[in-house]
């Protein structure tokens, strides 16, 4: 049985953990207004975009613009968005694990994959596999529309230069404080958008639109941008969703602390019963020697 002073040690030692991972639940909830705020905020954009580009594209000549442009795909890249920082349970390792799945079909195929990391956490992972293009680390905790756009603008530089034939962006899908899916969009070649019912109901109620100036021109201004938005709505959805999982993870690693103190405090407690009697032991033996 260990001794008093080394249970009394875990015991300390056990509760000053959970003081820190209780902090760091408090921490995780407060920035989790936020950055879901911003993730919600930004959600209808990203519908009246594609329901925009889904008007656009649906009638444009895809042999008028070079990112639409459908060719043998060879060589396919993957847009990976995880955090920069751990300690979120199994939010970043889901996203890798369906990496490694897409990676593994895609060279049973005989495809050529390469990658871009956004986020230190999944950089650190895949950096081993020897197929990281380029990677972008520290930038998922204060984030903007222009890193986004510096992004993109590499990604879709490679695509038109041939170092790509499809790219997809895989990122963590925000659904609820407790519920984040791994999830993978297509980025390039920009395809055609299917109306979901809703915007066919929408469309269907509205009729169609009358473009000024002409639709090639504007296309040739939203192509760019839509590359903007499909990666920055995925940061923002990783961005909650790391908040979501360390607050959960802070919350069970608490609540395993205190069961692990209530175990500690029944062996301290046991080990000073065990202490005591051999004091009384010792006393009793001690006067029945004297008489």
């Amino acid at each position: 049985m260990p001794s008093l002073k080394e249970v009394k040690t875990k015991i300390t030692g056990v509760k000053k953990t959970s003081q820190i991972t209780k902090a760091m639940n408090m921490v995780a909830a407060a920035r989790l207004r936020g950055a879901q705020d911003k993730m919600e905020a930004f959600r209808p954009y990203t519908s009246k975009f594609n329901e925009a580009m889904s008007n656009l594209s649906g009638g444009a000549n895809p042999d008028q613009f070079p990112l639409m442009e459908n060719r043998e795909v060879k060589t396919v890249e993957l847009v990976v968005v995880t955090s920069d920082r751990g300690l979120c349970g199994s939010f970043n390792a889901n996203i890798i694990k369906r990496v490694e799945k897409m990676m593994a079909a895609y060279e049973a195929e005989g495809k050529t994959v390469s990658l871009v990391c956004v986020g230190k956490k999944g950089y650190q992972i895949l950096k081993k596999t020897g197929k990281v293009r380029k990677f972008y680390s520290d930038i998922m905790s204060s984030f903007q529309m222009f890193n986004a756009r510096e992004i993109a603008t590499d990604i879709a530089d490679n695509f038109l230069k041939g170092g790509s034939d499809k790219v997809e962006v895989v990122f963590s899908k925000f659904r609820s404080v407790a519920s984040q899916i791994a999830t993978v969009a297509p980025m390039l070649p920009v395809q055609p958008i299917e109306n979901t019912e809703e915007v066919e109901a929408s469309s269907s109620s509205s009729g169609d639109y009358i473009y000024e100036p002409s639709e090639e021109e504007i296309m040739d201004v939203l192509q760019p941008l839509y590359l903007n938005v499909v990666v920055y709505a995925a940061m923002l959805e990783v961005g909650a969703g790391e908040h979501a999982a360390r607050m959960t993870a802070m919350d069970n690693a608490t609540n395993a602390c205190k069961d692990i103190v209530e175990n500690l405090t029944v062996v301290y407690n046991k080990a000073r019963q065990a202490a005591v009697t051999n004091e009384l032991m010792d006393i009793v033996g001690g006067a029945e020697a004297l008489k």
